[in-house]
């Protein structure tokens, strides 16, 4: 099966889109895992379902016509960001047509967030963060990415990105506690 994967990854990145309407059927679960991960986050009267979200998502990563395919694990890397995306304009359409009341918000994990399970954070504040994040170390942000939104376990990030186990889980501290940092700062500057 895993031939057959990257076998239609390649054929998609030399522009055979046939290869497209085989790959989903192959990849569908996986990207329902990762899609489930996502929603997990999101208040339980979201408009979008997993399954609409998955649909969308593959449509924009068939779509990109540039892309060298590297395997599975960067296809559903790809596939994570692309659906955090998603999740993050239906939230600023969601609340611009609110007029910035009731901002979206989310739960992190308590493996992203130490000291405080319950913290709720803005779905766009986190984008904004990781993508302060990004500039300042791409890799870090990816893992972030990678690891809470896609759910990739450390030996997949690693794999995805082409580094070793150790520097994943390094990194994947230092990135956690980067954005912790910010977020408690940010939470402190809005109720002191």
């Amino acid at each position: 099966m895993s031939d057959d994967v990257e076998s239609l990854l390649a054929s998609l990145s030399e522009g055979n889109q046939a290869a497209a309407d085989r790959l989903l059927p192959v990849l569908y679960q996986e990207l329902k895992l990762i899609a489930n991960q996502h929603m997990r986050n999101e208040r339980a009267d979201h408009t979008l379902q997993a399954t609409a979200l998955v649909h969308e998502a593959f449509l924009k990563l068939v779509d990109q016509n540039r892309v060298q395919w590297q395997g599975k694990a960067h296809f559903c890397a790809v596939a994570s960001n692309i659906m955090r995306r998603i999740l993050v304009d239906h939230a600023r359409t969601k609340n611009a047509a609110k007029r910035g009341k009731g901002a979206q918000r989310i739960t992190l994990e308590e493996g992203l967030v130490a000291g405080d399970p319950q913290s709720n954070v803005d779905l766009v504040e986190l984008d904004e963060l990781l993508t302060e994040l990004g500039n300042l170390n791409p890799r870090h942000a990816k893992i972030i990415e990678m690891r809470y939104f896609a759910g990739m376990t450390v030996e997949e990030t690693a794999a995805a990105l082409d580094v070793s186990v150790s520097t994943v889980k390094g990194d994947w501290r230092m990135a956690k506690a980067w954005l912790t940092s910010r977020l408690e700062s940010d939470q402190d500057s809005t109720t002191g």
